[in-house]
This record gives structure tokens, sequence and C-alpha cells, in this order.
């Protein structure tokens, strides 16, 4: 089984980053476990449409830049769409990097306590993630991934479990929805940080890394169910946590693990600093990593992740994290436009997937069941909502 599982898990990780991590101990604070349902709803719309991408990557062997490239004939709508997708993935990513660097340095604050040491662990992580991606080849990162994902996962659920959280209450925040005052701005930033766009151009490129054959399309299937359902049991297990530790104003995970910490004394530290350590360094690695593929498919790059173009792209966006963090520089402007283009880019890569997937030049006897296809428009009227959303937000309109 082990052996099948692959670029989901690196999807997976994608994710649960410190982003998703304080989004999701912010809920369970201000909400108890009212809002699990959100994030099972996220988990769904995830596994949906990036089983969709990753179908496209091994069914046309190109990323999902090349497939769109290939298929839309009108030039200017080409030229706009390739615009929109550079901007959001590369200045995107770029802009989002310092927070995925922080979240890692957050944990290894906690587990070490040197804040002395604190302006030195951007250093040492973007060293890290930049060595693991100069010199690894896919499968390597694969294996780190699963292994960084595995510690994650039993971090927090382990965390969870401490707690001693209600199972009844658990069930009825899962299956009955609910919407007390003030939360749907929670919610939507819960779907938000779940349903990625740039994890879509990353499915693609990696499953294709991966899997040559048509054949093979059922291991696709399960390695994203199995990998991103993995990603949303921890995104669960940190929103309960947060609902049934006895603390009231936290600002992110590690506050929530020194609230624990009268209760459980310094395991609750090193559970949340190790599993936040984890989340951040997965985020830090799979951010540049999408921006250098999207880059590779946008100019036409030839040899992948061994082009020294490719390395470029992901080396200037690990660069400029650690760099905004370093100098605690934070590009607001540029934070700003990302979040405008990915506002953009969601219902706009939500459709044209949608439109690939069912095409059968493209997909042959692979392309979307009737059951398939009514799943992806109701995420595609979700998705856009999402992107009106963040713009509107960004603008200061809602």
């Amino acid at each position: 089984m082990f052996k099948k599982i692959g670029p989901g898990v690196l999807v997976a990780a994608a994710f649960v980053g410190p982003g998703t991590i304080t989004v999701c101990t912010l809920a369970g604070v201000r909400f108890g476990y009212t809002l699990i349902w959100a994030v099972l709803l996220s988990i769904l719309a995830t596994i949906i449409l990036q089983e969709m991408a990753g179908r496209i990557g091994v069914v046309s062997q190109n990323g999902l830049v090349d497939v769109i490239k290939n298929e839309l004939k009108v030039k200017w709508i080409k030229n706009t769409i390739i615009g929109i997708v550079l901007g959001a993935i590369l200045v995107g990513n770029a802009a989002y990097e310092a927070g995925n660097i922080g979240g890692a340095t957050l944990g290894l604050e906690g587990l070490l306590g040197q804040k002395e040491l604190t302006p030195f662990y951007p250093l040492l992580i973007g060293g890290f993630a930049f060595l693991l991606l100069w010199f690894s080849s896919y499968k390597t990162l694969e294996k780190v991934f699963v292994g960084l994902v595995g510690i994650m996962g039993v971090c927090f659920v382990v965390s969870a479990i401490l707690t001693n959280p209600s199972v009844s209450e658990i069930l009825k925040g899962m299956f009955i929805p609910g919407l007390p005052e003030d939360s749907l701005l929670t919610v939507i930033a819960l779907v938000g940080t779940t349903v990625v766009p740039y994890n879509l151009f990353l499915h693609a490129s990696l499953a294709k890394e991966k899997w040559k054959s048509k054949s093979e399309l059922k291991s696709v299937k399960w390695d994203t169910i199995i990998s991103i359902a993995l990603g949303g049991v921890v995104s669960i297990a940190i929103l309960i946590t947060a609902s049934a530790a006895p603390i009231q104003d936290v600002a992110n995970a590690m506050d929530m693990a020194k609230g624990l910490e009268p209760l459980f004394g310094k395991s609750a530290i090193y559970f949340m600093g190790i599993g936040l350590l984890a989340a951040g360094v997965t985020s830090a690695i799979t951010a540049p990593l999408a921006a250098a593929f999207v880059a590779s498919s946008c100019f036409g790059w030839d040899g992948a992740m061994s082009n020294k173009k490719f390395k470029l792209v992901w080396s200037a966006v690990l660069f400029s994290g650690v760099f905004f963090l370093s100098f605690d520089i934070k590009p607001i402007q540029v934070i700003q436009f990302a979040q405008v283009a990915n506002g953009i880019l969601l219902p706009v890569m939500a459709v044209l997937l949608l439109w690939i997937v069912n095409k059968k030049t493209v997909m042959g006897s692979h392309k979307n069941s009737l059951f398939q296809n009514v799943l992806g428009f109701i995420i595609v009227g979700f998705a856009i909502f999402l992107g009106i959303k963040s713009i509107l937000k960004v603008i200061g309109l809602f």
C-alpha cells in the first residue's frame, strides 16, 4: 500500500500548514466543535478536485498548465489565464512563504526554548529546505514527506486525545452543520486554507512523475483519498484540541500548547512544537516546488526537477520567505495582490479543470462520470463564492 502512496501526501502536507493550523485553532477556541463539518466539507471538495488534477496528469503525461495551453485555442484567453496563474502562484507562494517558515520557527522555538536563537531559526529551516530540494529526487522527497506527515499526524492526534474531548459533541459538530453568530468568515477561512489552487498544479505534475501508465489510475485515486483524508484528520484533531482545551485567548498553535501545559506538563509543548515544525517545513518545501512546476510549464522548460531554471525559481521563492521573515518585512501590497490573484485563480481553475476532465480528446475513456460532474459543478459554484469573497475582503467590502 505504501508504495502506492505518493503525490497525495505532498498535497496533504501542503494544505496542512501553519495557516490551516492557526485557523483550526481559532475555530476551536471561538466556536467549539460546531465547525468540524466545515473542515469535513473542505476535505471532500479537495479530494474531488485533486483527484481530477492527478488523473489529468497521468492520462496526459503533462502538467496542468501544459494541458491548458494545448486546449485553449483563443490566444488572448490563453495568455490571460497563463498570466493569472503565474501571478497567483509565483508571487503568491513567495509572499506566503514567510508564513510557512514562520510556523516552523514557532515550533522550533517551542521545542528548544532558546529565545536568543530565534533570529537564526528561519535560516536553519530555509537551509534544510534548500538542501532537501536541491539534492533530492522526487522519490526521496516522497519518503521524507511520508515521514513528516506521519509525525505531524501522530503529534496532533495525540494532543487531541490528551484533552479527553466529548465524542458526542464531535459527532454532532461533524454531521449536524451549525453556523454560530460571527462564524461565517471562519467557515470560509477553514475551506480557503484547505482548497488551495497551487495544489492542483503540484498534484498533476507530481502524478505524472510517479505514474506513467493509465492502468495505474486506481492508485492515483486511492493515493488522493487516503492522503487528503489523513490531512483532514490532522486538521480536525487540531480543532478538537482547541475546543477541548481550557484556554480563552490564542493567536497560534503554540499559544494553545502553553494553555495545555498546566494539565499535561511539557509533553503538550513538545507534541505541538514537533507538529507545527513538521507542518511549517512541509509547506515551506511544497510552495516553492509548486511555483517551479508552474513556471516550468508556462515557459516550456525541459528536464523537470533537474533543470537549472526550475531550481532557480524554487530557490527565489524559498529565499524570499527567509528574507521577509528574518528582517520582519511584511510585504502587505504583495500579499494583497496574491490574495486577489488567488481569488480569481481558484474559480478559473475549477472551471478549467472540469472542462478538461470532460474532454474526450484529452481524457479518452477516463473522462468524468455524471456523478463526478454533479459534484464538480457544486464545487465550482463554491469556488466562485470563495473567490469573490477573497477579492472583496482585500478591497475592504467584506
